[in-house]
């Protein structure tokens, strides 16, 4: 008998946090499930951790490095199950995150995808995530009336919190590979989603992303990094202002991260693609600053952040 839900976990280099990681799911409240997990070609003792893993829900894969994508794809052309539920090898779910996603998806079964509230966690810092357009006075689930709007502070699906029936998958397609280093591959199989499916959100907290992490593929160097193409959905957004200004949030962010090592060539490949009314007033102001000032402006947010000051340009 096939598991209700398959659990996709990439999984490279994470030595020193896979057995947390996977402790929070033998902890879940709803049981039935399988754990895949693709070694993504690790140097570590990653692989040794999880082989000394005596459970029968568990099955390891080993590849070699080709990135998160190509991992998440492998352990999806593996699972059993015809929900997929996917994990970062350095994430925490909560006890109860599977038994919300069963029940989010009982109450909403015709969803393209289901996503769960996070918090994000720095150290012994939590930081909660805020959604626009989302009720906030008490728990709410239900389907997002406009998810790029409501993903302009902080995204309605976040990977480690996310999950999509496998027959989504096989309609849309999966990750795509040519987006390395953690640079959007998420992002892009969320906006084609979205674009197709109603999606469903419970503002439940059930899911931690661990920010202090080390090892994560977004500390890569920026420049090595192939970003996702938003370009390729400028004929969709001129008849949907809603995700031309969640691109553009998106152009901004990516621009800031080439502008802060000084790659102001791509930074404005970007910015000259963009609407400036999509943006904030502390994103324009921040957007017309030189590196220079950017990488200052960022020292001091980090000062801040150590502090327990939390700055973002998206709120």
């Amino acid at each position: 008998m096939k598991p209700y839900f398959s659990i996709i976990i990439p999984l490279f280099n994470k030595e020193k946090h896979i057995k947390d990681t996977l402790n929070s799911v033998w902890s879940q409240s709803f049981t039935d499930f399988e754990v895949i997990i693709v070694n993504d070609g690790s140097t570590d003792h990653s692989l040794e951790k999880i082989n000394s893993i005596d459970d029968k829900r568990l099955n390891i894969f080993s590849t070699k490095n080709q990135g998160v994508s190509q991992a998440r794809n492998y352990g999806i052309s593996k699972a059993n199950a015809d929900l997929i539920a996917f994990l970062d090898a350095d994430d925490i779910w909560l006890k109860h995150h599977l038994q919300d996603l069963k029940y989010l998806y009982e109450q909403f079964p015709n969803c393209g995808m289901y996503c769960k509230a996070y918090e994000k966690q720095d150290g012994n810092i939590l930081i909660p995530s805020k959604f626009k357009n989302i009720p906030t006075s008490k728990p709410w689930k239900g389907i997002v009336n406009n998810y790029f709007e409501s993903s302009l502070i902080n995204s309605i699906a976040w990977t480690s919190a996310v999950m999509i029936p496998k027959s989504i998958l096989d309609n849309i397609g999966v990750f795509d590979t040519k987006i390395t280093l953690g640079a959007g591959e998420d992002t892009n199989l969320w906006i084609r989603i979205a674009l197709q499916y109603p999606v469903a959100f419970d503002t439940k907290v059930s899911a931690l992303h661990q920010l202090h992490s080390d090892n994560r593929i977004s500390n890569s160097n920026t420049n090595s990094r192939q970003f996702i193409d938003l370009d390729c959905y400028n004929k969709q957004a001129e008849t949907n202002p809603s995700l031309k200004r969640y691109l553009d949030a998106n152009r901004y962010a990516i621009a800031i991260q080439y502008q802060l090592v000084g790659n102001s060539k791509k930074a404005n490949v970007l910015i000259n693609g963009l609407d400036w009314k999509s943006l904030n007033k502390k994103q324009q102001f921040l957007l017309s600053q030189p590196s220079v000032v950017l990488r200052f402006l960022n020292k001091v947010k980090q000062i801040l952040k150590k502090l327990g000051i939390q700055l973002s340009s998206f709120s």
